[in-house]
């Protein structure tokens, strides 16, 4: 019996070791990234295109609805006339906002400056979340609640999730298959000849 279980246990961990020499410094940060791509991506880039106002310059210019909502409260107390709102810091932050919901996930999903990008997003995530259940008035359904069971609420579980995808590239970073990889090996090679 002892010689089964040592066959399996050296099986394993043979076949684990094998695995994790394949993949090390590459699949991780790269799966980390394709799967907030394919989940994250198109969400965020959406949110962001409700905010822009319209022609080619409408990025410079915050819609009404990127007032309503990352500052609800406040437009509602001026009914909805976005320009009573004073410009700093108020637009300031709306613009902001609305940048960084087209420019961070993109440099998630590129490897660009991954760590910082990550850590920005998680950053969005957490004041996402606080205008929605502070500010919007987020009901107990889609707030939810941890340990309880059912794994559908938005907020505490949804985005526990995606904060932890972005942990995971904050802690490990994006992999050789990033563009920070390259800028990296760029950047030593150019360091290598001062």
């Amino acid at each position: 019996m002892s010689a089964v279980i040592d066959f399996f246990v050296r099986l394993y961990v043979a076949v684990f070791s094998a695995l994790e020499q394949l993949t090390r410094g590459w699949f991780i940060g790269a799966f980390a990234r394709f799967a907030f791509a394919g989940i994250l991506l198109m969400y965020f880039w959406n949110s962001a295109l409700t905010k822009i106002s319209s022609g080619p310059l409408g990025f410079l210019t915050p819609s009404t609805g990127a007032f309503a909502q990352i500052l609800p409260q406040m437009m509602q107390a001026v009914s909805y006339d976005q320009t009573q709102i004073p410009f700093f810091p108020y637009h300031v932050i709306v613009i902001a906002g609305t940048w960084a919901e087209f420019v961070l996930p993109a440099m998630v999903v590129l490897g660009l400056f991954t760590r910082f990008a990550s850590l920005g997003m998680i950053g969005f995530i957490v004041v996402m979340s606080y205008v929605d259940i502070n500010g919007l008035g987020a009901d107990a359904t889609a707030i939810g609640a941890l340990f309880d069971g059912n794994p559908s609420a938005m907020i505490s579980d949804q985005r526990l999730l995606w904060c932890f995808l972005l942990t995971v590239l904050v802690l490990n970073g994006p992999g050789k298959i990033s563009l920070d990889w390259v800028l990296g090996k760029l950047y030593a090679r150019r360091a290598r000849y001062y």
